[in-house]
């Protein structure tokens, strides 16, 4: 699966405003609301599942990334946006650092297999520092957008 196959490019997020976990999910939640990819009235439901799910466990992964995530009935078709937080944000992460990279996706229940590909592509990117520093020191979301086409098409980006 490639991000192409998830990610919203219109939800894509440079710089993110929050400054705390539940304020970076609401905003990469709203993008998506934002982008036509969430409806309006799903937001809420859609941000306290993503919560809930942090509830067993951070999705912070280390190395400054996150990747909150959910199933969700509103969804037919898994949808997903990246957010950058130039000064990180406290994620309770497995290493306890910061997070300035976030990559939420949210699910319908009856396809995990789409689910769990997303989930795997996320983290082969994400084991090249190089595709993480480019990433963070993206400046615009279309910056972001040429990143993940980049490593669509050639796997890991250098």
């Amino acid at each position: 699966m490639k991000f192409s196959d998830f990610v919203a490019p219109e939800a894509i997020r440079s710089h993110v405003q929050a400054s705390s976990k539940e304020g970076v999910i609401r905003e990469m939640a709203q993008a998506l609301v934002d982008a036509g990819k969430i409806a309006p009235g799903d937001l809420e439901g859609i941000v306290k599942a993503i919560l809930k799910r942090e509830d067993l466990g951070s999705t912070g992964i280390g190395r400054g990334v996150a990747v909150p995530h959910t199933k969700h009935p509103s969804v037919s078709k898994l949808v997903g946006t990246v957010a950058v937080s130039r000064d990180g944000i406290d994620f309770q992460s497995l290493d306890g650092d910061p997070v300035q990279l976030f990559f939420l996706l949210v699910s319908p229940p009856d396809r995990p297999g789409d689910h769990l590909r997303a989930l795997e592509n996320i983290s082969r990117q994400l084991r090249d520092d190089g595709f993480c520093r480019m990433l963070k020191a993206a400046k615009e979301p279309v910056d972001i957008q040429h990143l993940l086409e980049e490593a669509d098409s050639h796997g890991v980006v250098s």
